[in-house]
């Protein structure tokens, strides 16, 4: 029997790519988002769109009857605010609160509730689903690892058949606009990055990552975590040498360093808080990320969903061929 999955955040870059492949995977999908008159991103799809607002209890709770399978993929995703507190690490924990409970009462039978390795943490060694990142000086760091906590302690509570995923940074096609991460990547192809912040990102297809998710609600075990990354992380220049492949005549820019990449971070910072517009990058950012790589144990998603993700190579090239063809994009 066909089941019924609703995909929270439907047309975020993630969210969408999940809604494909559950479709083509013979799911009966209805797809959350805030306003469904917007609907260019399920263009040939078939699925149904529904409103749904995590922040939202009366809508997310009629949003979610009859459901049978709910993968809860919205949430906050920026690393500065104005008010990091209210519109970073409350709203996701406020939403992980309101769709658990909306779907302890629409008797949803299972949630595949979508994390970050940000709740995992990063040191240079590999790690599993056993770490819990302590860090707090990022808000959405802190954000993630704040919610995944609500959702196993509502799992708990409200007696719910729970099962959470962690991915990496995420690239590849149907994106509705930039993530943090894409823009990083469109910031490389359109030759725009200014110096080499020595950042080593663990890069996974999201088409990857969806395939993950959907084996995560068949096959995952209730009550465990899974890691959905890639099996090693990537230095700038790593990518620069997919970008060549692409198209050629890119280079690698200067490192900065860390005493430096603060200050700028610092400065950038500053100039968001006089103008509103969001710091293109954080100190905490630099803390969290200068010179540490980010390696993850992907053996138990392997073993136990059957994943296999593409290699970083392959992910970051496929990223570039597509943001050659997204004039939208500003490229």
């Amino acid at each position: 029997m066909t089941q019924v999955c609703m995909v929270t955040g439907a047309n975020g870059h993630l969210g969408n790519n999940l809604v494909r492949t559950l479709i083509n995977n013979g799911e009966k999908v209805r797809a959350g988002v805030r306003d469904t008159q917007i609907k260019s991103m399920f263009e040939g799809l078939d699925c149904e769109l529904v409103y749904t607002e995590m922040l939202d209890k009366e809508a997310m709770l009629a949003a979610l009857q009859g459901v049978d399978v709910l993968y809860h993929v919205a949430a906050v995703f920026k690393h500065w605010a104005k008010d990091p507190e209210t519109e970073i690490i409350q709203a996701n924990i406020k939403g992980t609160e309101i769709v658990l409970d909306a779907a302890a009462k629409a008797q949803v039978k299972k949630i595949v509730y979508v994390s970050s390795v940000a709740a995992i943490g990063h040191n240079g060694e590999p790690l599993n689903e056993n770490y819990w990142n302590e860090d707090s000086s990022n808000a959405y760091y802190q954000s993630k690892i704040r919610s995944e906590k609500k959702a196993w302690q509502l799992a708990e509570k409200l007696d719910l058949w729970l099962v959470t995923v962690q991915p990496s940074a995420m690239i590849g096609p149907n994106a509705s606009g930039l993530t943090d991460t894409m823009k990083f990547i469109k910031d490389i192809h359109t030759k725009s990055l200014p110096f080499n912040p020595n950042f080593f990102f663990n890069f996974v297809d999201v088409r990857d990552v969806a395939q993950g998710i959907h084996a995560a609600a068949s096959k995952g075990k209730h009550g465990n975590r899974y890691i959905l990354a890639n099996d090693r992380s990537s230095s700038l220049r790593e990518i620069i040498n997919a970008a060549n492949i692409v198209k050629e005549d890119y280079t690698l820019p200067s490192k900065l360093p860390k005493w430096l990449l603060l200050t700028t971070a610092w400065l950038m910072e500053l100039s968001a808080k006089l103008t509103g517009k969001p710091a293109e990058l954080t100190g905490s950012q630099v803390n969290l990320f200068y010179g540490v790589k980010q390696e993850y144990d992907i053996s138990k998603a392997q073993r136990d969903l059957g994943y296999a993700p593409r290699s970083p190579m392959k992910a970051l090239i496929d990223t570039f061929q597509y943001l050659e063809q997204r004039s939208d994009f500003g490229i």
